[in-house]
C-alpha cells in the first residue's frame, strides 16, 4: 500500500484520555462528546466509536445528516442534533431514534408534523445571550407552552432544556454569570409548565474545564476532547493532549542561490544560499494561504519556516544548510511534545483559531488511527 502524501494520524488513546480527564471535571454530570463537522476533522465514525468506548453516554452533532450517518454506522446510543433549516427531514431523525432540538414554536410544529409512528424525543433550546439559535424572551415562553401541550397530549416527549455559552473561554467575563442566570430562569419556567423531567445542559468545553456551577446534568465537550484548548489564553489544571498529527514527506529538495524567489508573487526571496524542501500539501488539503511565510513545520526534528505563498497542492519550506532528501518526513503540526508546531501555532500564523485548523483539513488528507481501535 502506498504511503500517503498527506496523512493525519489520530491518537485514539490520547482522545480517550482527554475524555476521561474532562469527565473528571464534572463528576456529577453525564458526558456528551461532540462529533460534528467530521469530529472536528478527525473522522466522525472512528471518533464516535472511541468516545463510546471511553464512556461517553451521549454524542452530539449539528445536522440530521450527521446523526443519520452515525446511525447507519451502527451507533444506537443517546444522540442529539440541533441545527435544521425549514424542510429538514425530521421524520428520518425521529425514526432513527435521534433526539432533535426545537429552537422555536414554529420549529416544534415542524417536528410534530413529521410523519412517524414513534413519539419524537425533543430538546428545547433557549437563547441565553449568544444570540444565535434558540428561543428568546416571549418566544421562549411560547415554545415552552407549546411543548408542554404536546407532551400532555402524548405527541412528544420533551427530554431536555439547553443553551450555549458565548464567553466561557474567558472565565471572568460577566456574560457567563448573566447567561447562567437566564438559563436557570428558563429551566424554572419549563418546570412550572410541567416539563420537570428534562436534562439540563449549558456547558461547552471551556465551561466544563472552568465553570463547575454550569455543569448541571450534562456537559458537552467538543474541541477539548480532541486535545485543543478552547482558547490559547485559558489556564486550567486538566491535562489534554492533541490527538491529531498532520504529516507528509518532502517531494523535492533543491539547493538555490541567494536572491532566488519562491512561489506565486515572489513574496519570499532567499537572503543567502539555502536548501528548499517541497511539501505536497496546500489549500486543497486545508492548509491556510494566510500562513504563508509565517508558519513552521519540522523536518528531521528541526523547525523550518514556510517560504513563499502556499499553493493549492504544495508549499515550500526553507531548510537552510541542513541535509535533507526527497522522502524525508515532515510534521506540519502535532501535540508539540517533540518540538513540532501545534495546531495552535498554525492558527496564530494564519490569523485564525485552532478549531478551524483541524476542522478544515480535507481533500487528499488520509486519516490513520493509532491506539486501541
Amino acid at each position: 500500500m502506498a504511503t500517503p502524501q498527506a496523512e493525519a494520524v489520530i491518537d485514539l488513546d490520547a482522545f480517550r484520555a482527554n475524555l476521561s480527564a474532562l469527565a473528571a471535571c464534572a463528576p456529577g454530570a453525564a458526558l456528551m462528546t461532540v462529533v460534528k463537522a467530521d469530529a472536528y476533522g478527525h473522522g466522525m465514525i472512528p471518533m464516535a466509536r472511541a468516545a463510546r468506548d471511553a464512556g461517553s453516554s451521549w454524542l452530539g452533532v449539528a445536522t440530521i445528516d450527521e446523526a443519520l450517518r452515525l446511525r447507519a454506522a451502527g451507533d444506537t446510543g443517546n444522540l442529539l442534533c440541533w441545527l435544521a433549516s425549514p424542510g429538514a427531514d425530521f421524520a428520518a431523525a425521529v425514526g432513527a431514534g435521534v433526539e432533535v432540538t426545537a429552537s422555536s414554536a414554529e420549529q416544534l410544529t415542524e417536528i410534530l408534523a413529521a410523519p412517524v409512528e414513534v413519539r419524537p424525543r425533543i430538546q428545547l433550546k433557549v437563547d441565553t445571550g449568544l444570540s444565535r439559535n434558540g428561543a428568546l424572551g416571549d418566544k421562549w415562553s411560547e415554545l415552552v407552552a407549546a411543548a408542554a401541550t404536546a407532551q400532555r397530549a402524548a405527541g412528544a416527549e420533551i427530554t431536555g432544556v439547553w443553551s450555549h455559552f458565548a464567553c466561557a473561554d474567558e472565565p471572568d467575563h460577566p456574560a457567563n454569570d448573566a447567561q447562567e442566570a437566564v438559563f436557570d430562569e428558563a429551566v424554572a419556567e419549563a418546570h412550572a409548565a410541567g416539563l420537570e423531567s428534562v436534562l439540563r445542559h449549558l456547558s461547552n468545553s471551556a465551561a466544563t474545564l472552568a465553570r463547575p456551577s454550569a455543569h448541571y446534568d450534562l456537559v458537552r465537550v467538543g474541541i477539548a476532547a480532541y486535545g485543543i484548548r478552547p482558547d490559547p489564553g485559558m489556564t486550567y489544571s486538566t491535562v489534554l493532549t492533541p490527538a491529531m498529527t498532520l504529516r507528509g514527506r518532502l517531494a523535492s529538495v533543491k539547493r538555490v542561490k541567494a536572491g532566488t524567489s519562491v512561489s506565486y508573487g515572489h513574496t519570499w526571496t532567499a537572503e543567502r544560499d539555502t536548501t528548499l524542501g517541497l511539501v505536497p500539501m496546500g489549500y486543497a488539503e486545508g492548509i491556510a494561504v494566510s500562513a504563508s511565510n509565517r508558519a513552521e513545520v519540522t523536518v528531521g526534528g528541526e523547525r523550518a519556516r514556510v517560504a513563499g505563498r502556499i499553493c493549492m497542492d504544495q508549499f515550500v519550506v526553507d531548510l537552510g544548510d541542513r541535509t535533507a532528501e526527497r522522502g524525508d518526513g515532515v510534521t506540519v503540526f502535532g501535540p508539540g511534545t517533540s518540538g513540532e508546531p501545534t495546531a495552535e501555532d498554525w492558527a496564530i500564523a494564519s490569523g485564525t483559531i485552532a478549531y478551524e485548523v483541524v476542522t478544515r483539513l480535507g481533500g487528499r488528507v488520509a486519516r490513520t488511527y493509532r491506539g486501541n481501535t
